[in-house]
């Protein structure tokens, strides 16, 4: 195991120190006076308390007392302030903000965000365990509580679907489980119908967490009065974040699965999940406040989780609920709640100090394991750069540049019309409809006309095992101009996937994401824009505001071509998710999800 950078010991090898320091023989390393708590624990606001901190753990919150401090203690004026415990994500995939480890954590440390529940199987499905261990080993070198989940579904279907850079199974799974106990969980199982239906891979998995003492969060999306959704339950799932709808919500609640509401940069669910408590009355402990995917853009124009929290109160929460939906909520489901979570004696010292009205979430200081790392919306420390390995920041693996002909799609007629499968995206929203449509057809191709509102979609195996390729139809996209857009991003198998409707501008804007091996570029009449994101093809190693400005360029040039949706890019991002309803693209064909599991269907309808 490595050597965190910053260390957050064990609460029994501070006990010495903290027991000390109630006896009056030790003094307090920081000292937070006179604020107003957010007691998440009792649920109420505690005015006039201090907080004293002996090295990363709390030893004292109460009234405050002379003679706790001295010459050397860090004293924090909290009068007129709020104190809460630091803000935890309890799902999310660092990958989808673009940013690495270290320049997420600079990102979200300033909004109040002092640890996460991290899932990621995005680079573990380009670069496998090797990839999962530079996560966790770049996260502890900040100071986040940084708590990490094996990717459970690698890839996230199976070989005869897709393919990806690696591949997991129950022996990976127990190996990671192994690496400490800031490896938490088996990430989300997005095969849930292999759990249903016995898939020996998926229930080993389960199987070798649970024996190790872990948990198993979920990713479920039938519907939510169907029986099987107990059967996922009984399988050892106690966390699910795909609940849309508050019967969704309280559905999983009752069966005692962890409901997390989510809000990412596109997914807008925590509006109608929520209503399971506002409107129907369930306990929210079982609710947590999660984000998912939150793209770097929407963290500095929106915000992280104090964005989600802040939400919350929005739709009718009270503001101490919401506060504990984002700490001790997802600390009691992870088990962790003698660590983080809260703002109670023996607890990690990650706290977090709040201006103006509580409802605002307007972070002013945040103190990670005792330190005060930022203050007014700036980190006060600097973190060192991660070095990456040389394999990490060259995975992408094509044997020649793409042409225009890689983009023709040949017909099953010579002239005429053919109905053909499209997928078509859906705004704010993971999933896709299937639709038929009549495309023309000249010289025995596919004709994209203006008005048809279509667009190609094209997947390029780039792990440089099976060369393999497959290419759609996509609706809803919104190019009005010749235009394309080419991504490393293609969830889950991260291939890449190229989406346009001029077969030259397709071919420039893959070709310009090979040459940066990964990241993402948009073609038109008036060049390429390009984001280069060299780690796995995932995430940038540039600073955090660089990347923010990058990707606002991307933004930019969909909006100009046409593609108005909300933070478009990860809609887009989703196509290739062949894992979620109902009709995705992988480099073997297209995938639909059925009531019985996954099947591969031909573009044309014969």
């Amino acid at each position: 195991m490595s050597i965190a950078k910053y260390s957050r010991p064990h609460l029994a090898d501070c006990i010495p120190d903290l027991v000390a320091f109630a006896r009056g023989e030790r003094k307090a390393s920081l000292f937070i006076k006179g604020g107003s708590l957010v007691n998440v624990v009792s649920g109420e606001i505690l005015y006039d308390t201090s907080v004293a901190v002996v090295g990363t753990r709390i030893a004292y919150v109460g009234p405050f007392v002379e003679g706790m401090t001295g010459p050397e203690t860090i004293v924090v004026d909290a009068q007129g302030k709020y104190i809460a415990p630091g803000l935890l994500d309890g799902h999310c995939h660092i990958e989808s903000s673009m940013l690495s480890v270290t320049q997420f954590a600079n990102a979200v440390l300033p909004l109040g965000t002092t640890g996460g529940f991290f899932d990621p199987h995005e680079i573990s499905n380009v670069l496998g365990l090797p990839g999962l261990r530079i996560m966790l080993d770049e996260a502890r070198q900040t100071p986040m509580a940084a708590y990490m989940q094996v990717a459970s579904c690698v890839p996230a279907t199976s070989s005869e679907f897709e393919t990806s850079g690696a591949e997991f199974g129950p022996e990976e799974v127990a190996e990671a489980l192994s690496w400490g106990p800031d490896m938490i969980a088996l990430g989300e199982v997005m095969n849930f119908p292999g759990v249903v239906f016995g898939d020996p891979k998926m229930i080993g998995e389960i199987q070798a967490t649970l024996r190790a003492g872990k948990l198993v969060d979920g990713h479920y999306t039938w519907p939510s009065n169907d029986p099987r959704l107990s059967a996922y339950a009984a399988a050892g799932v106690t966390g699910c974040h795909e609940s849309i709808t508050k019967e969704d919500a309280a559905a999983r609640v009752r069966l005692g699965i962890y409901a997390k509401l989510r809000r990412g940069s596109a997914w807008h669910d925590v509006e109608a999940t929520i209503k399971a408590h506002t409107e129907m009355g369930l306990d929210t402990r079982r609710m947590m406040l999660v984000s998912d995917d939150r793209i770097c853009d929407s963290i500095k124009e929106e915000g992280h989780m104090n964005f989600i929290v802040r939400h919350a109160i929005q739709q009718g929460v009270k503001p101490v609920t919401a506060f504990q939906m984002a700490t001790l909520n997802t600390a009691e489901r992870f088990g962790v709640a003698r660590d983080v979570g809260s703002v109670t004696p023996g607890s990690i010292a990650d706290i977090i100090l709040l201006d103006g009205h509580l409802a605002d979430v307007n972070v002013v200081m945040t103190i990670a394991a005792g330190q005060v790392v930022a203050e007014n919306g700036k980190m006060t420390i600097g973190l060192e750069p991660f070095q990456y390995p040389e394999y990490a920041v060259n995975s992408v693996k094509l044997a020649k540049p793409l042409t225009a002909s890689d983009f023709a799609i040949e017909a099953p007629v010579s002239s005429g019309t053919v109905k053909a499968r499209v997928v078509e995206v859906i705004e704010n929203n993971v999933e896709t409809n299937e639709v038929l449509r009549d495309v023309p057809v000249e010289e025995g191709k596919v004709v994209l006309t203006p008005d048809s509102g279509l667009s190609k979609m094209a997947l390029f195996e780039r792990h440089g095992k099976t060369g393999g390729s497959a290419i759609g139809l996509a609706g809803n996209i919104g190019f009005n101009v010749p235009a394309a857009i080419s991504m490393t991003v293609a969830h889950d198998s991260h291939n890449v996937l190229v989406i346009g409707n001029d077969d030259e501008l397709m071919a420039n804007a893959a070709n310009a994401v090979i040459g940066m091996q990964g990241g993402i570029a948009v073609a038109t009449a008036n060049g390429i824009v390009q984001l280069p994101l060299r780690l796995a093809g995932l995430m940038s190693t540039e600073p955090y505001e660089t990347v923010v400005e990058q990707m606002k360029q991307i933004s930019s040039a969909l909006i100009q071509a046409g593609c108005t949706m909300n933070y478009a890019f990860m809609t887009l991002s989703l196509i290739a998710l062949v894992v979620i309803p109902t009709l995705h693209i992988s480099d073997t064909g297209l995938i639909r999800v059925t009531e019985s599991g996954f099947e591969r269907v031909p573009l044309f309808v014969q």
